[in-house]
């Protein structure tokens, strides 16, 4: 998710507070394991009939329950599309006119269910009415389904936006025991909402506090989660799927079968009594929600303040209300319109774009991954690899950093456990697929014999570098692909040392890994098609967005940042104060300030990236004074490694408070300089032109392959503002000849490091787009 997005999830930790037993069993008392139950002659009564569409498979029982299967043809998985949806109301219209047909089982043929809309139908509006129009249909097709006889979804895999509208409108849910089955509304997070009866079913289904975060944050919710929730009736193995549903959609026929989702006990009725029906309690939930959405968005994005407005007037006329629907379909169409929709779905597609692996299948797919260093780096690449189903030798010098970073991936795995996302047998699953190994392991080099590929992470040192890459490629197969993780020594540099440069590569992850989305491959001039295809597919394995970058200092992201940083030391020694600059930066969009960015990546490492750069990009490195940094860096201020550094960091989970310290170089380091005391605008458009014209540059001089690359990578690397869609969006949105007007402004105010690329003012000459569309 784009790191806005991803700090939508305030409403939930605000107004939830969630009751009830986390495995209630419904009235009818069915197991959890709806594989226990016998096979009677009833239960495996056999088909009597059948039939096919292009999208739908259909088979009737002899005792009359219908089995939907959706398959979609040509594609990997389904979507509601305009065909699609035709083909599911004929078969339906069908079955509720058929006197045989008692009951009807929704399910998919596919690994997922439904994954929601097909987006492209949203991209094709104009205007709101275009959007409103798609949205009243399918609220009408939901409508239909719920009011006929008995349904089942029969849920495996993805049951996403459009997919779970559709299950909500079923009678029944059943849904596999599996890592793979999860529901989401994540509608917020293309700058819409749930459009097709989710704003109303939802929270009639689990209630208000329940439902409120689901909506705002479009969060995935996992089959425990699910259940807990009532979202869920049923929880089965995967193989006892169907014939589960079957059952459940028998007795719901024959009336056997009375779902009962009502709260269990005083304390959870109360709470449902207080907080969801009366005036004041869903007040406070609405006010509460708003501050949190206000607080963490600063208003950027329109579609969770309209999500609460829909439910605020739902909850007023009743869910499921006619005033309840209207509302829905309207703020669907409004949103639909908006920039902020338009950006995040052009982010949709940007990621959807990169994680199609442009060098095909490799000759042979890895399955053991020798990653080198255990600290935060190492281990994070060790636990994104695992968690996906790779076996990793984790190889440290010394058993205490192995130690170390053996720990951070289990830490990691228990707040996993705690947060009921995986099992404790789970965690324990994935840890096993780790292999940790030291130097004093004996015969430890026998183990990286079976290695498909090597992914250093080791300290940033050229001759380090070296000798470990001599040492393993006299170890590792003629095959295996050897890969540097490092931020800052250009690849060319270190495949110097290797004898197969065409199996050397880049892949640079940012920190921390297990969080972060984004990967860098990076090439040389050797590095053949097959490796390139390893990496990819290692990466999007990983659950990352590789993007292909030229090998230049700082790569894209941190040659972008750098210039960025720069100007924000500029604007310091202009007389604003770090917490100045903070603020007004979170304000334009961006999840973490300049600031406190330096300090958690820490000061020395900042500083030394400046320096990198400083060789390449000229006088677009400078406008900060770079021994301001050396004195901070003097004095042993880090940032929060050190407890200190443009903020202090109090132990524990205490607020970052204004650093004394700091204030006091700054003011040595402002003497004798003009002070400025830039206005919130000048911080915001100084240090945002700065990043985007190196952005541009990096485009001119192929260091990314176009700008939706350019886009991606600036949102998943260092949280550009999502609603703006990324560098090349932004410029499109502004007009690149605004955009060069206002640099040009800065260029005579402040000096060179202003001056627009040149492919900035030849797109200018003719008010040219970065994107087509």
């Amino acid at each position: 998710l784009p790191p806005r997005t991803q700090q939508l999830k305030m409403a939930g930790r605000l107004v939830a507070g969630r009751v009830g037993q986390l495995w209630n069993l419904h009235g009818a008392r069915r197991t959890l394991f709806s594989a226990v139950r016998p096979l009677s002659a009833a239960a495996a009564a056999p088909s009597s009939s059948s039939s096919t569409t292009k999208n739908v498979k259909l088979d009737i029982t002899s005792d009359g329950i219908a089995v939907v299967k959706l398959d979609m043809a040509d594609s990997k998985v389904n979507t509601l599309n305009v065909n699609m949806s035709g083909e599911v109301v004929e078969v339906f219209q069908r079955l509720e006119s058929d006197p045989k047909v008692k009951a009807i089982v929704l399910m998919s043929a596919k690994d997922d269910f439904v994954v929601g809309a097909d987006i492209n139908m949203f991209t094709a509006c104009k205007t709101s009415q275009e959007m409103e129009n798609i949205a009243r249909p399918a609220q009408a097709m939901f409508k239909a389904m719920s009011n006929g006889k008995p349904k089942v979804a029969a849920i495996h895999g993805n049951c996403l936006g459009g997919g779970l509208e559709l299950a909500l409108a079923c009678h029944y849910r059943v849904a596999t025991q599996s890592e793979k089955t999860a529901l989401a509304l994540p509608e917020v997070m293309l700058g819409i909402l749930p459009g097709a009866g989710g704003t109303q079913r939802l929270p009639a289904l689990i209630g208000l506090k329940d439902a409120l975060p689901l909506i705002l944050t479009g969060a995935r919710v996992n089959v425990t989660k699910a259940k807990r929730l009532k979202l869920v009736d049923e929880v089965v193995d995967i193989h006892a799927l169907e014939h589960s549903a079957v059952a459940a959609a028998r007795e719901l026929a024959s009336g056997k079968l009375v779902v009962d989702r009502a709260p269990k006990g005083l304390v959870a009725n109360l709470t449902k009594k207080v907080l969801e029906e009366t005036r004041f309690g869903q007040n406070f939930i609405f006010k509460k929600a708003r501050e949190g959405v206000m607080k963490q968005t600063k208003g950027n994005y329109p579609a969770p303040l309209k999500i609460i407005d829909v439910l605020e007037t739902s909850a007023h006329f009743g869910f499921g209300s006619d005033a309840g629907y209207d509302a829905e379909a309207q703020a669907f169409g409004e949103l639909g319109v908006t920039s902020a929709s338009k950006a995040l779905v052009s982010l949709y597609f940007g990621q959807t774009a990169c994680k199609k692996n442009p060098y095909s299948a490799p000759k042979q797919s890895p399955k053991v991954i020798g990653v080198l260093g255990a600290g935060l780096m190492g281990s994070g690449i060790t636990q994104v690899s695992i968690d996906k189903g790779y076996q990793v030798l984790l190889k440290d010098a010394a058993l205490p950093g192995l130690a170390r970073g053996l720990g951070l991936i289990e830490k990691n795995l228990n707040a996993d456990v705690k947060k009921k996302k995986i099992s404790g047998f789970d965690r324990d699953v994935k840890m096993s697929r780790v292999t940790p190994l030291t130097d004093n392991d004996a015969n430890w080099q026998s183990f990286f014999k079976k290695t498909d590929i090597i992914i250093e992470a080791v300290f940033e040192k050229l001759e380090l570098k070296h000798d470990i890459i001599r040492q393993f490629e006299a170890i590792i197969p003629p095959h295996a692909v050897f890969a540097s993780n490092t931020s800052a020594i250009p690849i060319s540099k270190l495949a110097t040392a290797s004898k197969r440069p065409e199996n050397f590569v880049g892949m640079h992850y940012f920190s921390p890994v297990e969080k972060m989305q984004l990967l860098e491959i990076i090439p040389t001039k050797n590095t053949s098609k097959d490796t390139l295809a390893v990496a990819y597919e290692v990466g999007l394995k990983q659950g990352k967005i590789p993007i292909v970058v030229k090998d230049v200092p700082g790569f894209f992201v941190n040659r972008c940042l750098g210039p960025y940083s720069d100007e924000g030391l500029a604007l310091l020694l202009d007389g604003a104060s770090p917490e100045a600059v903070d603020k007004a930066l979170t304000q334009f969009g961006f999840p973490v300030g300049p600031m406190a960015l330096s300090d958690e990546v820490g000061i020395d490492v900042a500083a030394s990236v400046g320096k990198n750069l400083k060789g390449d990009l000229g006088v677009r490195i400078g406008a900060g004074d770079a021994q301001l940094l050396d004195t901070v860096l003097a004095s042993g201020m880090l940032g929060r490694k050190s407890g200190k550094g443009m903020f202090i960091y109090p132990p524990g989970k205490g607020k970052k408070t204004p650093n004394p310290e700091m204030l006091e170089i700054l003011q040595k380091f402002r003497a004798g300089r003009k002070q400025t005391n830039p206005s919130v605008e000048d911080m915001q458009w100084r240090m945002t032109s700065r990043f985007i014209n190196e952005a541009a540059l990096c485009l001119q001089d192929e260091i990314i392959a176009n700008p939706v690359v350019g886009d991606i990578a600036s949102v998943f690397g260092i949280g550009f503002p999502p609603f703006r869609g990324g560098p090349f969006r932004m410029v499109d949105s502004i007009g690149v000849q605004s955009f060069v007007d206002r640099m040009l402004r800065y260029r005579d105010q402040l000096g060179p490091h202003f001056e627009p690329a040149p492919i900035l003012k030849e797109y200018a000459k003719t008010n040219k787009k970065f994107h087509s569309s």
